[in-house]
């Protein structure tokens, strides 16, 4: 079995394709960029930056020619940043029948104030200049398994004129709409398949909810303004933190809540309550909104409330939006268990970052960073696919899914007691050779030391073949 082969191997278990240039071709191989030379280009660059996340544009091209090369492509006018990702979005949105998640959320990309970058514009509080990418990452919610991206955008914050009337921001384009654009490119589902769009409090907007209507999705989103006036059965305008009150005990059970900045892991207790409620539109609405002409969306809440919190620690309190029907505590665990694969999109955001090191690339203009986007944001959620197959079946036995060459060739390098090896134990020993230790308190490898694990597995195979031909 050659390296060629390895991707038909892999893929019967995730949706991630080991070999590069195969894996390449899957994903930019349809790319329209006004001339097939370019897609070629595009399917070879690709490979190249998939092959080596954190180097340079120069130290993945390997040579000038290829370079500049590179370089070209990326400054052609044809050669954009949806051009070159809408393939990926369409492979993404075409799945089997099902439940997905899309996990949906906005980062900046900072390329610091004394750069000269043409075009970029004014991030965080004014302090540096760079743009913002909005992302829907489609997992699947029975396994958190990472399908792909099904829509992201870019856009550029344009400062808020000094002195705005409400009339004037209503009628101009607003950052928020991004959300809308968004959830309107992924579009409605296919037979059989059922989405689920999971916000932060960034979504708490009525017109995102009407978006997901007119789409025919459903949801799970944040609540943001817990001062909002919401309409009780009766017909009564009441804030929504009042209306939480009334709400009777439904369960509790005990949450694992994830390490933050100053704060350790822990596991703690918390209470689950549920009930029906009805979102009017704002008293003021954008023009869009107006010709909609939908008034109001009636929808559940569920809310999550520490009830013992560590001394000194703000207790954790969850109030989620959904379309879903939750009349049992078992519903509303399951509404809470899809709200709890969000984090998933900020490990994409820190492959885009930390992995790929989008932000310390050296381009003199906006629109190739844009374009390099389209291509690294591939690459992030290739490497995020490469974790997630060691957790959607972590006890199946690894020579069921992995190739047999590479599962002998790893046993050489890392020999065990053990050698019928589980998926499990392949990819805790692939991300050894990347630097994961395997200590007890030191969990599951994440995404970066299994990519290093696996460059040096393919170095020692490429070198093994060549032996072996040279006789």
């Amino acid at each position: 079995m050659d390296l060629a082969s390895l991707g038909t191997e892999v893929c019967g278990m995730s949706a991630v394709t080991l070999e590069t240039l195969r894996w390449a071709a899957e994903q930019f191989g349809a790319c329209e960029l006004g001339d097939a030379r370019r897609t070629r280009r595009a399917v070879k660059v690709a490979a190249q930056m998939a092959a080596d996340p954190q180097g340079s544009t120069p130290q993945q091209m390997h040579n000038w020619g290829q370079c500049k090369a590179a370089y070209r492509l990326l400054n052609e006018e044809d050669v954009t940043f949806r051009g070159l990702a809408e393939p990926h979005w369409r492979r993404t949105r075409n799945c089997a029948p099902g439940i997905y998640l899309l996990l949906g959320d906005t980062t900046e990309f900072d390329f610091g104030i004394h750069r000269q970058v043409r075009g970029l514009g004014p991030t965080g509080n004014g302090g540096g200049y760079g743009f913002f990418l909005h992302s829907s990452l489609m997992v699947a919610a029975d396994n958190s398994e990472v399908v792909g991206l099904a829509g992201q955008a870019i856009f550029h914050r344009q400062p808020q004129p000094a002195g705005e009337s409400m009339y004037a921001r209503l009628h101009r384009r607003r950052e928020s709409e991004v959300w809308g654009e968004v959830i309107d490119l992924v579009g409605r589902p296919s037979e059989g398949v059922k989405f689920l769009h999971v916000f932060d409090r960034g979504a708490d907007n009525f017109e995102v909810f009407c978006h997901l209507l007119q789409q025919q999705t459903g949801w799970v989103v944040r609540a943001a303004q817990l001062t909002r006036n919401l309409l009780t059965p009766q017909g009564k305008q009441q804030p929504l933190k009042d209306i939480l009150q009334t709400l009777p005990l439904g369960g509790r059970y005990e949450l694992s809540v994830r390490a933050q900045k100053g704060q350790p892991a822990r596991t703690t207790e918390v209470e689950v309550r549920w009930g029906l409620v009805n979102v009017p539109a704002p008293h003021f609405r954008t023009p869009w909104l107006k010709e909609l002409g939908i008034s109001s969306i009636c929808m559940w809440v569920v809310e999550v409330r520490e009830t013992k919190p560590p001394r000194g620690v703000k207790p954790l309190h969850w109030v989620l939006y959904t379309s879903e029907a939750v009349e049992s505590f078992e519903d509303a665990w399951r509404v809470i268990g899809y709200y709890e694969q969000r984090p998933i999109i900020e490990e994409f955001h820190k492959g885009l970052k930390t992995a790929c090191r989008l932000e310390e690339r050296q381009y003199e203009s906006s629109a190739p960073l844009e374009s390099l986007t389209g291509i690294l944001s591939v690459v992030a959620v290739r490497l995020l696919q490469l974790r997630s197959t060691a957790r959607t079946e972590p006890d199946r036995p690894a020579e069921h899914v992995v190739p047999r060459k590479w599962l002998r060739a790893l046993q050489r390098l890392r020999p065990t007691p053990r050698t019928n090896w589980t998926v499990r134990e392949f990819y805790r020993q692939l991300a050894g050779l990347g630097g994961f230790l395997g200590r007890k308190g030191d969990g599951e490898p994440g995404w970066l030391t299994l990519w290093r694990g696996f460059e040096k597995l393919a170095m020692v195979m490429r070198y093994e073949e060549s032996k072996a031909k040279c006789g």
